[in-house]
């Protein structure tokens, strides 16, 4: 019986979602749904409201065990990106689309620019300093320009900063001038650890940083190297090892940064979880530490929880993760790539200490490229697939993306929640600095549907039947 002025209670039915006794209508999360079967993609769902009749797994979220702050969720403009966002007859609404803080839209706030060529060209590669000699040198960096990037990687990055001027901005080098490089050559090959080289380098980063102010466009943080490990003779790559990274950070760049009041964050390894040891190294140095700003991970090789066990030997240190793509060798299957890109990457970065989560290509086209002239991913899938002829398509990569950069903004804390089984509930947790709290829970098994009450507050909100291999954000 109900009675005027006292608490209703009302049962809502549904085969999924929210089926609850409301307590007050008022105090209630916004439920958006992307489910592996693909009936649902971000769909805002009806809202999630406070019950005393919870069941199933208890997802619990402590606010006073405040975690690191968020600096946002992105992927890296590589030159292929930027030729197709630029040349689209649609680009304006793709831009809007990805950059826009709207509710439904994407809400990417983290870019990573190559500095140069990389291994996604739609021109020839390049760098900033290239002689027509690879074996002269220009150690005063007088033929330095960043004139190529103007072409349309410099005007895509302005328009999304008036789309979305809280954007931030990091930039990785595949490679050197070849003129730096003991090989001569930009496909491979080591750095020359010459001092005059690595004092011209960290004049080459200046020089970057202090041309793109000069077009309004900041660079927060720039990595030393991608993947220093790597050489390959069909894409632009460079050695940078262990002994020659440290003589860079420690007698160069790091004091050449802060000589002249640079005040972009230097990161370091920039590669796979498995290679810790790295990152290890340089952090154990404290002539070289007082420099570094943190940790970059890629997500090919290695224990997705690296950065978490980094994190409790180093907890000064910030992590941030960088790269991880998919493509052709994944078999493209939307529920096991929604689980993984969610599981391993969006929830599992954050959860381990990642202050930012970024896949690779933010845009390719209908054949994953362009590729001009390079070897390297031919098979690599953007978020966005943008065809030459018109039009985009949103990749699994949206979605598991957007269940996050829509919803939890730049300055947010990670909250501390509660862990399951590998196969059981994955979430995390985190409050905007405008106080709203966005809870993004999976569940990645194959077969079975999930039930549980999100627990913060003192109270119990009761979400039943996510269904198998789909992800669910909680707003309030």
């Amino acid at each position: 019986m109900l009675y005027v002025g006292s608490l209703i209670a009302i049962l809502a039915i549904s085969n999924s979602g929210c089926i609850c006794f409301l307590l007050n209508t008022n105090d209630e999360y916004q439920v958006w749904l992307t489910t592996g079967d693909m009936t649902k993609k971000l769909n805002r769902e009806p809202s999630c409201m406070v019950t005393n009749n919870h069941h199933g797994y208890s997802v619990w979220v402590d606010r006073n065990k405040r975690r690191q702050t968020i600096d946002g969720f992105g992927a890296a403009l590589s030159n292929s990106a930027a030729y197709v966002l630029f040349h689209s007859p649609n680009r304006h609404v793709i831009m809007r689309d990805l950059f826009g803080t709207d509710e439904n839209q994407l809400g990417v706030s983290y870019l990573r620019l190559v500095m140069g060529a990389s291994d996604l060209m739609a021109v020839d590669a390049y760098t900033y300093d290239d002689l027509a000699n690879s074996r002269d040198t220009d150690f005063n960096m007088s033929h330095f320009t960043i004139q190529k990037d103007k072409d349309f990687v410099i005007p895509v990055l302005k328009e999304a900063l008036v789309i979305n001027p809280s954007l931030t901005i990091l930039a990785s080098p595949w490679s050197s001038p070849a003129w730096m490089k003991m090989s001569h050559k930009l496909f491979g090959g080591d750095f020359n650890n010459g001092q005059q080289y690595m004092n011209a380098y960290a004049l080459y980063f200046v020089k970057f940083i202090e041309a793109y102010q000069t077009e309004g466009i900041h660079i927060d943080a720039i990595t030393i190297q991608n993947e220093p490990l790597l050489s390959r003779d069909d894409y632009p790559t460079m050695n940078m090892n262990l002994d020659v990274t440290k003589a860079f950070i420690r007698d160069h760049i790091g004091p050449m940064f802060r000589k002249r009041n640079i005040n972009t964050k230097i990161l370091v390894w920039d590669f796979n979880w498995s290679g810790a040891w790295f990152p290890e190294a340089l952090v154990n140095d404290g002539a070289v530490k007082q420099y570094i700003g943190g940790v970059a991970w890629h997500g090919y090789d290695g224990r997705h929880d690296a950065p978490d066990a980094f994190h409790t030997k180093h907890p000064d240190v910030d992590n941030y993760f960088t790269e991880f793509s998919g493509g052709g060798w994944d078999g493209g299957n939307f529920s096991a790539l929604l689980t993984s890109f969610t599981r391993l990457i969006f929830i599992g970065q954050t959860k381990s200490w990642s202050k930012n989560v970024l896949l690779w290509n933010l845009a390719l086209d209908e054949h994953n490229g362009p590729h001009y002239h390079v070897g390297g991913c031919g098979n690599c899938r953007g978020v966005i697939t943008v065809p030459s002829g018109g039009g985009y398509s949103k990749n699994v990569e949206y979605y598991a993306m957007g269940h996050m950069s829509r919803f939890v903004k730049p300055g947010a804390v990670r909250l501390e929640t509660n862990n399951f089984g590998w196969d059981e509930l994955q979430a995390v947790a985190f409050v905007n600095l405008d106080g709203t709290t966005v809870i993004v829970v999976q569940n990645p098994n194959t077969s079975r549907p999930a039930s549980f009450s999100l627990d913060i507050d003192a109270k119990h909100y009761q979400y039943n039947n996510l269904p198998p291999q789909s992800v669910v954000t909680f707003v309030k």
